[in-house]
């Protein structure tokens, strides 16, 4: 007969934090929200950490490069999906690391006899509102000049005439070698009132840009997930199917970390897949996944992941327990993987972060998994919400939504993250539908970040180590669930007069 699990399948509903002592150094102001991403040494920092333990999943819907910038700029990391061909993975990884730096490889580029048009067409594409004016019109190319979005209007200015006749020629641009400093580079940019500084080499040919704008960003945004060269770190998903092919291009693209994408990830696949990374791309970090046991972790954790997905059936879109009747309750997943890190830990010395993956129907969510014992969560629905996702805005009667599909619906057609046994999906582990739309994303997590900061200092923590070692836990009632919610009638707002 079949081995019975006798725990019951919990939720993250069925459970409450119980306060502890605040201290008088503990606030708000206090909190560090720095984690692990990847695997390391107990004892030592991890080679890639977030500045906050937010990632967002790998679907069509959500993670776009305009959303891994916003991410990585509020510390948190997106894993670019993988439904899609090799090649345009890759350069969805390069707009993100082209995006910000300190040094910046543009790549909005052209010839001097181009037309204005041809100008405008690429600033709609890459968004960006400096061109470099190049011989060749690439990023490397002799540089004759630059020219931007207010150095000519498309109302005022004939469209059909050359890019020459706008831009600021390099006899009239101060410009940098190539072997200055970033700091160097941004004195400059204050001292002289520069909005870009380009960085030549010495026979004139473009090397970089530095902008003002990213001195900005830097106090703007102070906990920015970048890598050493300060550009924003971003992810990458891949399959069981084609990685031998999509992992070199991704890895040559500039991705920081990458994720095998599964709604299984319990299989000698993934291993054997695993494996091979780890060999032929020893410094490229890899995640495994999804599983929802100890048993499953320390599989994956063995064959080599850098860090394990946690969670099966629990995401908003995902109907894989109704169809299959295979998963766990979110919280019992997490409970159970984070004991078996641990002791994976113990025995090894090395700490395998985990990611709490789906289940998050609320801000204080996010807590519980924090405080049940994952390094960081990953989120479809929430993030789905936000103008950077993927997903058309839509009115409806009740206000805006957006669209919103899992990668097991017909819409994704992503057949090869289900193994069903064909060329295509034999049937639906995900639904197609909308979510309300959220507005933009850096005002959206500000408020998750401010409840999870105010949640921790209620708990006495100021890390999430501390956190997860410190915190107490209550399962609740349905009566003192019901307890938890506002019992009144709520004032409507009045209608705005004409």
């Amino acid at each position: 007969m079949a081995q019975i699990i006798a725990e019951v399948s919990r939720t993250f509903n069925e459970f409450l934090l119980l306060p502890n002592r605040t201290r008088t150094d503990c606030s708000s102001a206090t909190v560090d929200l720095r984690t692990p991403l990847v695997r390391h040494v107990q004892g030592e920092r991890s080679a890639i950490e977030l500045g906050s333990p937010f990632t967002s999943a790998i679907m069509q819907a959500v993670s776009t490069p305009e959303l891994a910038i916003a991410l990585a700029r509020n510390g948190g990391l997106s894993f670019l999906h993988h439904n899609q061909s090799v090649e345009d993975q890759a350069a969805a990884v390069r707009q993100v690391k082209n995006f910000k730096a300190g040094f910046v490889t543009s790549d909005t580029n052209v010839r001097p006899d181009d037309s204005l048009s041809h100008l405008v067409a690429v600033m709609r594409r890459t968004g960006h509102s400096t061109a470099a004016v190049t011989d060749d019109g690439s990023s490397g190319g002799r540089l004759l000049g630059l020219v931007t979005s207010r150095d000519f209007h498309p109302q005022r200015h004939d469209l059909d005439g050359p890019v020459s006749g706008r831009m600021t020629a390099i006899a009239e641009l101060p410009y940098a070698p190539a072997d200055i400093t970033l700091s160097e580079a941004n004195a400059r940019l204050w001292d002289q009132r520069l909005d870009c500084l380009p960085v030549l080499d010495g026979e004139g040919r473009l090397q970089h840009l530095v902008f003002r704008s990213d001195y900005a960003d830097n106090k703007r945004f102070p906990h920015q997930a970048v890598d050493a060269a300060k550009r924003l770190r971003v992810g990458a998903g891949v399959n069981t199917h084609d990685y031998q092919e999509r992992v070199p291009a991704l890895v040559e693209a500039g991705a920081d970390a990458l994720c095998f994408d599964s709604s299984d990830g319990y299989s000698d696949w993934q291993a054997q897949a695993l494996t091979w990374v780890k060999k032929n791309h020893p410094e490229i970090p890899i995640g495994g996944g999804n599983v929802v046991d100890g048993h499953a972790f320390t599989f994956l954790a063995e064959a080599g992941a850098d860090f394990v997905k946690v969670g099966v059936g629990g995401g908003s879109i995902c109907i894989t327990r109704d169809q299959k009747g295979i998963g766990r309750g979110q919280a019992s997943a997490v409970l159970d993987v984070a004991a078996a890190r641990d002791a994976f830990r113990e025995r090894t010395g090395q700490y395998v972060p985990i990611c709490s993956d789906g289940g998050l129907v609320h801000d204080y969510h996010v807590a519980l998994a924090l405080a049940m014992g994952a390094d960081f969560v990953m989120m479809g629905r929430y993030f789905a919400r936000f103008d950077q996702a993927a997903g058309a805005k839509l009115p409806t009667r009740d206000g805006f939504v957006k669209e919103y599909w899992g990668e097991g619906s017909n819409r994704a057609r992503n057949w090869q993250r289900y193994g069903q046994g064909g060329q295509g999906l034999i049937f639906e582990e995900g639904v197609d539908g909308y979510v309300p739309y959220a507005g933009d994303l850096n005002e959206g997590l500000a408020l998750t970040i401010a409840k999870l900061k105010t949640t921790m200092v209620s708990c006495g923590s100021t890390t999430l180590g501390e956190f997860q070692s410190t915190a107490r836990l209550t399962l609740v009632s349905d009566q003192s669930f019901q307890e938890s919610h506002a019992n009144v009638t709520l004032r409507e707002a009045p209608a705005t007069l004409a």
